[in-house]
C-alpha cells in the first residue's frame, strides 16, 4: 500500500510534494509555493501576450497529464481566496483543459505597477513571441513603467540596439506589423521596410515580399537608394556617320564610347573576300 500510494504522489508533479491553503491555516503564504484552486485565479489584464497557439498549448496539456507541472506559475493574492495570474499563463490554460482542480503557484505580493513588470520581463524571455509582440512589451516597459531604454536593456538582458531595433517595427503599418506576427514575412524583411519613407510604396513592396517570396537581401537590395549618375553625358558624335561608314567598306560597323568622349569603331566581316575589301580601302 505504502508503495502505491508513493507512486501515486510521483505521477502528481510537483503537486505532490507542495503544501495546500488548507494545511496551511491562515497564515502568511506570500513568499511560498503553495497548491492553488485554479478557480480562485484570475488573468492577468497586463498580460503583454494576446496570441496563444493551440496546438502547442495541446503538447503542454499532454506533458503537464503525463508529469503533471514541473514549474509552479507566479500569481499574486488580491484577496482571502482570491489570486490574480502574474506569469505562466500558458500552464494556466493548460492545466484548465485538463480540467485540473489546482496548480502549483509561488505567491508574490507585487502592486499593479509591478505585476506589469514581472509579467512583461517574463514574457520578454520567451523563445515563441513573435517580434511585434517583444516590440509592444518593450513600449509597455518604456511608458508605462517608466524605465529608459538602457535601463530596460538591463532588466530584460538585451543590448540596447536590440530594443531600438524591435521598437523601430512599430512604426511600420499596421498591416505589415501583422503580417510579422503571422509569419508571412520576418523580422529582417520589416527592419528592410522600413528605409521606404513612402506608405504606399511601402505597402506595395510587402505585397510583393509576400506574393513573390523574396529573401532579406533582395528585400534590402530593393529598398536602396538609386545612385545618381554623376558623369556628364558624351555626345556620341559617331551616331551620324555610321551609316556612311558602313557603306564605304561595304560591311557592319559600330562604335563605343567612354566617359572622357573617346572609344573604338569596330567593323565586322563575314567572309575572307569582306576582310581583303576592308584592307584594300585602307590601301593596305
Amino acid at each position: 500500500m505504502a508503495k502505491a500510494k508513493k507512486r501515486q504522489a510521483m505521477g502528481r508533479g510537483l503537486s505532490a510534494l507542495l503544501p495546500t491553503e488548507e494545511n496551511l491555516g491562515n497564515g502568511k503564504v506570500e513568499g511560498r509555493v503553495l497548491e492553488v484552486p485554479l478557480q480562485q485565479i484570475e488573468t492577468n489584464p497586463f498580460q503583454p501576450r494576446t496570441q496563444f497557439n493551440p496546438e502547442t498549448l495541446e503538447e503542454l496539456a499532454s506533458s503537464i497529464g503525463a508529469l503533471g507541472v514541473i514549474q509552479p506559475i507566479t500569481v499574486r493574492r488580491m484577496g482571502t481566496d482570491n489570486y490574480q495570474l502574474v506569469s505562466g499563463e500558458r500552464r494556466f490554460r493548460a492545466s484548465q483543459m485538463l480540467k485540473l482542480d489546482t496548480i502549483p503557484a509561488f505567491i508574490r505580493v507585487a502592486n499593479d505597477k509591478e505585476s506589469l513588470e514581472m509579467a512583461l520581463v517574463e514574457n520578454i524571455q520567451r523563445d515563441d513571441l513573435d517580434p511585434i509582440e517583444i516590440a509592444l512589451s518593450y513600449e509597455r516597459l518604456i511608458n508605462e513603467i517608466n524605465l529608459t531604454q538602457e535601463e530596460m536593456s538591463q532588466r530584460v538582458g538585451k543590448k540596447r540596439s536590440t530594443v531600438t531595433n524591435y521598437m523601430r517595427l512599430l512604426q511600420l503599418d499596421p498591416l505589415i506589423q501583422s503580417g510579422i506576427r503571422d509569419g508571412f514575412i520576418s523580422m529582417g524583411h520589416g527592419r528592410a521596410l522600413l528605409a521606404v519613407d513612402n506608405p504606399k510604396e511601402q505597402l506595395n513592396l510587402y505585397k510583393k515580399i509576400v506574393a513573390t517570396g523574396m529573401s532579406v537581401r533582395e528585400t534590402e537590395q530593393a529598398v536602396k537608394p538609386k545612385k545618381p549618375n554623376t558623369q556628364p553625358k558624351i555626345d556620341d558624335y559617331t551616331a551620324k556617320h555610321i551609316d556612311a561608314l558602313s557603306h564605304f567598306f561595304g560591311v557592319s560597323v559600330q562604335t563605343t564610347m567612354d566617359k572622357n568622349g573617346g572609344g573604338k569603331i569596330v567593323m565586322s566581316f563575314g567572309s575572307e573576300k569582306e576582310f581583303k575589301s576592308i584592307c584594300k580601302k585602307l590601301d593596305l
